[in-house]
């Protein structure tokens, strides 16, 4: 997500743009939006922005360490205008810098934030693009359910299939 949030706003420093996608591969911790599945993340966050306190994880939120009016959850009020992007299932997702492979770490972040999908950089894409005034947009096919590591479940090359052709549909409509 560093690299991510770097090369974005490099980017977004040297040229004006109309619109910025987000393109990728992410965990589902919803059995309703199933592997294969392209999404729309409208809302995502940094889920291990906080610090541990014993058994207990305080967010940033609970240490008070935003400024006013800042939010630890970023949200997508203004993509651009696709009916392709429109018929996206909108789910909420978390980034990560490792993903969850562990059950009780599992059942935690879900507790905690109420996640559908995990990615490992969009809300670094998000946070600069909204910073920066681009209207965007972070789609997201789904490779696998969020679980115990199980790489024989991955469905990546099905994944990446669904996200070229969704982004397909999407470029033609703007």
């Amino acid at each position: 997500m560093v690299a991510t949030a770097a090369r974005c706003s490099r980017a977004l420093a040297k040229a004006r743009f109309d619109v910025a996608l987000n393109v990728g591969v992410c965990g589902s911790f919803d059995a309703a939006v199933q592997t294969g599945t392209v999404v729309h993340v409208v809302s995502d966050r940094i889920a291990e922005l906080g610090a541990e306190d014993g058994e207990l994880f305080l967010s940033i939120e609970m240490l008070h360490l935003l400024n006013p009016g800042d939010r630890a959850e970023i949200t997508n009020e203004n993509p651009p205008a696709s009916a392709a992007l429109a018929a996206l299932p909108a789910v909420r997702g978390i980034t990560v810098n490792t993903v969850h492979g562990r059950e009780s770490s599992i059942q935690d972040v879900v507790k905690r934030f109420r996640p559908q999908v995990e990615t490992m950089e969009g809300a670094a894409f998000m946070y600069a693009c909204a910073l920066d005034g681009v209207r965007y947009a972070q789609l997201r096919a789904v490779s696998n359910v969020v679980e115990r590591r199980n790489r024989s479940a991955w469905r990546l090359d099905e994944a990446i299939e669904h996200a070229g052709a969704a982004v397909l549909d999407i470029v033609e409509q703007l």
